[in-house]
């Protein structure tokens, strides 16, 4: 049964992250970025208050690719969806339960947005993570785990936003997600990043992984997404060289990663023809899974991709920018859609149940299953982001989740974090933090895996909050 609420007090705060290494994904290398974070306090209908929270990078050249636009344009612009769901889920003054309040602001805020030349994509990044954060005071209002509130629909989702799950029992689908206490870790293997030790020419002598050689012995990794740039001669000479290294291997997954990079589907298809067709990568076509994104998002859900799906399967990623998308999706061929909470954790458990429904359908025909999800990463950052992504990716099953934040930001340190804060987080998560040689909180990864037992705790998969007078507040008010 759902639970409403009346929501007190929204903060938005920012806080700076630093790259250890360079990260190049699409049209932008990534050196620095600020993190936002959102504190809200909620009042249920029995009198009980509680504060919860939810953070997120404010990660450029991904929500708009627009070449016109500077990273800090970027930023303003996810600055501005938070500023504009903050100032609608205050005005709103209804108690509602928690998928309420985001059924609510769903369709205005997209309109808002666009008024301000924001895409759908940018404009729900808002209520992503003040959605997060009114559920994580939820569950500690009610004294339960994000695993135990969802399971029991505390949230109150159902088919309002999409009439295609009209007569979906949401309830029974809810209650039979089981989360695990372990989850396999995706490398990401960027455009920049070095492969083998010849590739550097000045190392970081940090103590950490460096090179995807180094990367595989430190962490004991069997699922890897490696990003393409679109340019096959490139692409496939760059592919072969991680194929070396992933060899001795007796056993690996890999996705690959398109970016939007390709012009078209007959290009993105004639490219994984090649893949297959060189001999130096037939173990490694082997072991694609899927592939992401191929096609930029102005063609992607107008573009029939059925010839590289019949050779392999292809999922959205950017292209999933409103709830209609994957049903358009995946009439084009495309059978797979990606979970992110920068795109809201509300549209991952509509995706899924999506995927269920006709999964269930095909297996009553007797046809294989339709659809998929994936769990793909945003450089979500030691605490609140990594802990909330990985908890949403675990209870709708998926036993992968691709995670670079920790690869590329040397753990709490790279983001700004105090000792105290990352001491906090470490003592709250036993597992799933560890204290690495140069005594600094980081993500442990224990042959290829997390362990995220802890994240099972009352609250949003946080036993603590960021340091908060330690954060700026969110720049422009």
């Amino acid at each position: 049964m759902s639970v409403p609420f009346q929501i007190l007090d929204i903060q938005l705060y920012e806080r700076g992250v630093k790259m250890r290494l360079p990260f190049r994904f699409g049209v932008v290398t990534l050196t620095a970025c600020p993190q936002a974070f959102v504190r809200v306090r909620i009042r249920t209908a029995d009198g009980r208050e509680a504060e919860g929270a939810a953070a997120e990078l404010l990660a450029p050249k991904w929500f708009d690719k627009n070449l016109a636009l500077s990273n800090e344009d970027n930023f303003e612009q996810l600055r501005s969806a938070l500023r504009i769901a903050r100032g609608a889920y205050l005005r709103d003054g209804q108690p509602r339960d928690a998928f309420g309040h985001f059924a609510a602001h769903y369709q205005p805020q997209i309109e808002a947005g666009a008024a301000q030349g924001l895409n759908p994509l940018v404009a729900c990044f808002g209520p992503a993570l003040i959605d997060r954060a009114l559920l994580d005071a939820l569950c500690r209002a009610q004294r339960l785990s994000f695993y135990e509130a969802v399971q029991r629909n505390l949230p109150g989702i159902d088919a309002r936003l999409t009439p295609d799950l009209e007569g979906f029992d949401f309830d029974a689908f809810l209650a039979g997600l089981a989360p695990r206490d372990r989850i396999a870790l995706r490398h990401t293997v960027g455009l920049v990043d070095p492969i083998v030790a010849a590739d550097v020419a000045e190392p970081l002598n940090d103590g950490l992984p460096e090179t995807l050689e180094e990367v595989v012995a430190a962490t004991g990794c069997r699922h890897f997404k490696l990003k393409v740039c679109g340019d096959a001669a490139q692409d496939i000479a760059r592919l072969s060289k991680i194929a070396q290294v992933l060899e001795p291997l007796p056993d690996y997954l890999v996705t690959l990663d398109g970016n939007e990079q390709f012009a078209d589907a007959e290009t993105a298809a004639a490219f994984w023809r090649q893949v297959q067709a060189t001999p130096a990568l037939q173990r490694l076509a082997d072991a694609t899974l899927y592939i992401e994104q191929p096609l930029p998002r102005a063609i992607a859900l107008d573009s029939d991709v059925r010839a590289l799906a019949a050779m392999r399967p292809v999922l959205i990623d950017e292209s999933d920018a409103t709830l209609e998308a994957f049903p358009r999706a995946l009439t084009l061929g495309y059978t797979g859609v990606s979970s992110k909470d920068c795109k809201g954790i509300y549209r991952s458990l509509l995706n899924a149940a999506r995927c269920r429904r006709l999964d269930e359908r095909a297996a009553a025909e007797g046809a294989p299953a339709r659809c998929f999800m994936s769990a793909e990463d945003l450089t979500t950052q030691a605490g609140l982001a990594v802990q909330q992504d990985l908890a949403l990716v675990n209870l709708l099953g998926l036993g992968h989740v691709e995670r670079n934040g920790h690869h590329y930001v040397d753990g709490f340190a790279g983001q700004g974090a105090g000792e105290a804060e990352a001491r906090d987080f470490l003592q709250a998560q036993p597992g799933l933090y560890e204290e690495a040689a140069n005594g600094r909180v980081r993500l442990a990864i224990h042959g290829g895996l997390l362990d995220i037992a802890s994240l099972a705790a009352p609250g949003f998969a946080s036993g603590a909050h960021p340091d908060w007078a330690s954060l700026e507040p969110l720049h422009g008010g």
